[in-house]
């Protein structure tokens, strides 16, 4: 196993789910492990080497995020994805991690802000997860978009990522 992967589902674990679109846009732990193996596979040439990575994927209602988007990046305002890496772009590889994973941080989501966006984009909930989770996972691998042209080869690269997984934007 290439990731091993914490997924947190604030989001619906707290949500009446009698809605049965909520319930019906809800992605398996499974599947979620799956398209994180499939992405790190295809990104593993700008990874430290390890044995393996891990990383945690938070769902949550924009109430949370607007409020670590405040502590953290002081904008008061909810925000469709955070990642909060753990890795420096130079740090040295310790002699532990021949056999630990290597952990890459946190990826936290607004399923609402998703939710909206979703419906702007025209395509599904699941594909809006899965975008803005490659964008996080991209974030944690070192990644930026200080401006235009960063922004829109991250944004083809997210776009590489979806196609592996067999989903397109539009």
């Amino acid at each position: 196993m290439l990731c091993e992967l914490s997924v947190q589902d604030h989001f619906y674990e707290s949500t009446d789910l009698e809605d049965s679109s909520a319930s019906a846009t809800r992605i398996s732990t499974q599947t979620w492990e799956a398209w994180f193996e499939e992405w790190l596979l295809r990104l593993q040439s700008q990874l430290p080497i390890a044995p393996s990575y891990e990383l945690s994927l938070r769902l949550t209602d924009d109430a949370e995020i607007q409020e670590l988007n405040s502590q953290y990046r002081q904008q008061d305002k909810p925000t469709d994805v955070l990642a909060f890496a753990a890795l420096e772009v130079d740090v040295p590889q310790l002699k532990m991690q021949e056999t630990l994973p290597l952990y890459l941080g946190d990826i936290i989501i607004s399923v609402n802000t998703a939710s909206r966006q979703a419906e702007t984009q025209n395509h599904s909930l699941s594909t809006e997860l899965a975008w803005l989770a490659a964008h996080g996972l991209l974030h944690l691998i070192g990644w930026d978009h200080p401006d235009e042209e960063s922004l829109q080869e991250m944004l083809a690269e997210q776009t590489v990522l979806l196609e592996a997984i067999g989903m397109t934007t539009k």
